[in-house]
């Protein structure tokens, strides 16, 4: 993981705390362990702690959390690691009461872990069930961020969008603001807070008061390494996340899903690629799970290319590893003939890294050259430049956000159509659509045009092999998020306060108090 240094920031040490997190809590607990998993956990906690790493700490198996009687296994310790949720209650419930039964529970302990923090109403659903007493222990394991790159960490909230805009449900709020404080306590106290958002102002008033309890006297002894952060709901900018991405990276994370840095293939195009010297793991004959982060050297460079720079630069890899093993006949003396196989490691590494991205290329491009995908890129183009068109429910949301909503009569033929198409089960989608504000109805006003035109959120003739504006990501789009930021940085929002007006949600520019000697 020494990827993880290798950035402007340390996040390497991000991760090193969750370790120690982890590690304090499972030595709390003496001798033999086996854990079951909530399975929505087990690639996040990968991302902390290896199969390797938890063996040296007495866990002898693993198994997923499920309904029914437990596997038999000889240990003193049951571990049950879950996120807060009345089902995963239910089902650990179900597990103690199948031990019970079985008389098995008289020789083991039986431990809850919460990640990331406990629930009271999850331990009063035990209580309802019988089984709370039965429990050793009930602690928490407070990891809110995870390390994915030496650039990128992330809650893995995959629900946040749910909980806040259609169940109402704030309670990650809390776990944002506890998150944003670890990081100030590894990175210096932000200066400068600004944001936009219907949230904004809750989780900067939830850290103020978080920091007032802990008190300033025990804020980092450092000066800050982040100048300013910020941060944006998710609701100021809803294009984005229904633009396809074309990136390198993008595209595979469209066209597969890249989870926790894996993302799984068809195995038969990769039956003598590896990554980086290490084969891709196989979860069974069809397919391959394969571990993409920037630990990879090719894939750290190829991974924000746009699509259509990666076949050159692929090419030219492979002709400038062609031409170090070609040294090998130039070699003369046993000087350089050692030099040569000093290097062979890394030119075999190169190769095998080579091979497999080539493969993942071909798979994406058989994709991108379709007359499907080119057909519904065209539309998503031509509905950011704000020409109408009906197509499938993505691209009606797209369509709404980019329009700043929909007439009347064309939401009401949109949901008529998508009903009798696709069964009345989509009257919850299209409710649930509506109330986050994917899909409204249009106002008198159209604010989206003025913001797309007064920020330059659409650019023609983007150049995509050598791009000097964000927009190649999407070829013609760039996110509205990165243009906040850029407008943020140079010359300043109050240039575009009349713009920031436009944007759903309060906005917030707060400075926090830092003692003048930790001040760079």
């Amino acid at each position: 993981m020494a990827h993880l240094s290798a950035g402007k920031v340390n996040f390497g040490t991000l991760r090193e705390l969750a370790r120690k997190d982890l590690v304090t809590l499972l030595e709390k607990f003496s001798g033999t362990k086996a854990i079951f998993w909530d399975e929505e956990l087990t690639g996040p906690i990968g991302l902390v702690a290896e199969y390797s790493f938890l063996k040296e700490l007495d866990v002898v198996k693993m198994f997923q959390l499920k309904r029914g009687r437990i596997p038999s296994v000889s240990v003193k310790n049951i571990l049950f690691i879950t996120r807060p949720e009345i089902e995963l209650m239910d089902c650990i419930a179900d597990n103690l009461h199948c031990e019970e039964n079985q008389g098995h529970s008289a020789n083991k302990e039986y431990q809850l872990i919460f990640v990331s923090r406990r629930c009271a109403v999850c331990e009063q659903r035990l209580k309802d069930k019988g089984v709370y007493g039965t429990l050793t222990s009930i602690d928490e394991l407070p990891i809110d961020f995870y390390t994915l790159d030496s650039d990128v960490i992330s809650m893995e909230l995959d629900s946040i969008f749910k909980d806040l805009y259609i169940d109402n449900e704030t309670s990650s709020l809390h776990q944002i603001a506890r998150g944003l404080m670890t990081v100030q306590s590894l990175y210096g106290i932000f200066p400068n807070i600004v944001g936009k958002g219907r949230h904004v102002r809750n989780i900067f008033e939830l850290m103020t008061r978080m920091r007032r309890d802990i008190g300033v006297d025990c804020d980092p002894p450092m000066s800050p390494l982040f100048d300013t952060l910020m941060i944006i709901d998710r609701t100021v900018d809803l294009v984005t996340p229904v633009v396809t991405q074309l990136t390198y990276e993008g595209l595979i994370d469209e066209f597969y899903g890249i989870k926790h840095n894996t993302v799984k293939l068809p195995g038969e195009k990769f039956q003598a690629a590896t990554s980086g010297g290490q084969s891709p793991r196989s979860d069974d004959s069809a397919v391959k799970s394969i571990v993409l982060n920037s630990a990879e050297e090719l894939y750290a460079d190829l991974r924000d290319k746009n699509f259509s720079a990666v076949g050159t630069t692929l090419s030219r890899k492979a002709k400038a590893i062609s031409a170090q093993y070609e040294e090998r006949h130039e070699a003369k003396t046993v000087s350089e003939l050692k030099q040569f196989v000093a290097k062979l490691p890394q030119m075999q590494a190169t190769k095998q890294s080579l091979a497999l991205h080539t493969s993942i290329a071909e798979l994406v491009k058989e994709i991108t050259i379709s007359e499907a995908f080119q057909e519904a890129l065209q539309v998503e183009q031509d509905l950011l430049n704000g020409i109408d068109t009906d197509k499938v429910l993505r691209l009606i949301c797209l369509q709404s956000a980019s329009n700043s909503g929909l007439k009347p009569r064309v939401l009401e033929h949109y949901k008529r159509e998508i009903i009798h198409a696709y069964g009345f089960q989509h009257m919850v989608t299209l409710h649930n659509l509506e109330t986050c504000g994917l899909l409204r109805l249009q106002q008198s006003s159209r604010p989206f045009t003025v913001i797309r035109r007064a920020l330059n959120l659409t650019v023609d003739d983007v150049n995509e092999i050598t791009p000097t504006d964000i927009s190649y990501v999407h070829s013609i789009y760039a996110p509205l998020s990165v243009r906040l930021v850029q407008w943020a940085a140079k010359p300043g929002w109050k240039q575009i306060s009349d713009v920031l007006n436009l944007i759903p949600g309060p906005l917030v520019q707060e400075t926090q108090p830092i003692s003048m000697d930790l001040r760079s």
